[in-house]
């Protein structure tokens, strides 16, 4: 997997993804296609996705990018063919990066359309039609999906989405695409520990009869990182934790993480990229973390649309993912040590 000279072929390596969320995996180019087709038919007012936000711009961060791509996500992907259109273009933009083993993550969200359990059907049905298309259990990239709490819900949106969780894995092989649930959304929102309002929920996916994996969004900002947070999420007991950057002065809380062997979902350039942590790359948290005995690393980095990560396996720890169906015996089911 060498490219000329001593280089190495990055694409060429196999990669697992952990980290994707669904929305922030669309390119600028998919928008634009989309946003064509419903600007013929006279289906939207907005402006050319790729005259406000150029493919070649990428010079933003959190505060000015996230919403301008949110509001064209929210916006465009509203209904089947739009949904169907983006997930298809995700999927083959992975594989051309070499991923195999791919977790895309989304909010269940209602749109004009569509339901939210619509929508998270419209998903599955789309990531099963483009795996057939590439020979089924044979496919060179295998895809499953994480439903997402917004730390926004209350708790009875959080339970909706728990069930529907479950209710999809009950009915069978296509639906058992549901791996896992994760907690993000905007980490201001319900600080010091105030994320225990979802115990009930998320302390409750892995056990039976819902066998989920669980990975949290933890100290993505400096709001979401104190000792009270990760103390309620460790509760839960995760199996990942994502972003992990407001920790650096918590020696005790490093220790406590190290010490359950988590696996952490690192995402570098959109950390670096987006003003998330100082010192740019050489000051990012992986190199403390790569370090230390006991986590297990996934490593991303942004390409494509807001936050579209990939990695080698290779070089470094492995990672830990939640498959739930039979893969291909060229894909790993269950990457450990």
């Amino acid at each position: 997997m060498r490219a000329q000279g001593n280089a190495m072929d990055y694409v060429a390596l196999p990669k697992i993804e952990l980290h994707a969320h669904l929305t922030g995996s669309v390119s600028r180019r998919t928008l634009h296609e989309i946003w064509l087709r419903k600007k013929e038919a006279g289906e939207t007012d907005l402006e050319d996705p790729l005259v406000v936000m150029p493919e070649g711009k990428h010079d933003y961060n959190l505060k000015t990018f996230f919403p301008l791509f949110s509001s064209y996500i929210y916006n465009l992907l509203t209904d089947e063919e739009s949904i169907r259109h983006a997930v298809t273009s995700v999927l083959d933009e992975f594989l051309a990066d070499g991923v195999v083993y791919l977790e895309l993550r989304t909010t269940p969200r209602a749109t004009g359309c569509l339901s939210a359990e619509a929508y998270v059907r419209v998903l599955l049905d789309a990531m099963g039609a483009w795996e057939s298309h590439y020979g089924g259990d044979d496919a060179p990239l295998h895809a499953r999906l994480i439903l997402s709490v917004d730390r926004r819900h209350d708790l009875a949106t959080a339970e909706s989405i728990l069930a529907l969780a479950a209710r999809l894995r009950s009915e069978g092989h296509q639906q058992q695409r549901v791996v896992g649930l994760d907690l993000c959304g905007d980490p201001t929102a319900r600080p010091d520990g105030g994320v225990a309002l979802f115990t009930p929920v998320l302390g409750a996916a892995a056990r039976d009869p819902h066998g989920l994996g669980l990975t949290v969004h933890f100290a993505e900002a400096e709001a979401s990182g104190s000792r009270a947070e990760l103390d309620t999420l460790l509760g839960w007991r995760p199996g990942r934790l994502g972003h992990v950057i407001w920790v650096r002065e918590d020696e005790e809380a490093r220790r406590e993480i190290a010490r359950r062997g988590l696996c952490l979902e690192l995402c570098l350039s959109c950390n670096v990229q987006a003003g998330m942590v100082r010192g740019g790359f050489e000051g990012h948290h992986f190199g403390y973390w790569r370090g230390v005995d006991g986590p297990r690393l996934s490593l991303g980095v942004s390409a494509g649309g807001a936050n579209k990560p990939s990695w080698p396996l290779s070089p470094f720890p492995p990672f830990l993912s939640f498959p739930s169906l039979p893969l291909s015996k060229s894909t790993p089911q269950s990457v450990e040590p």
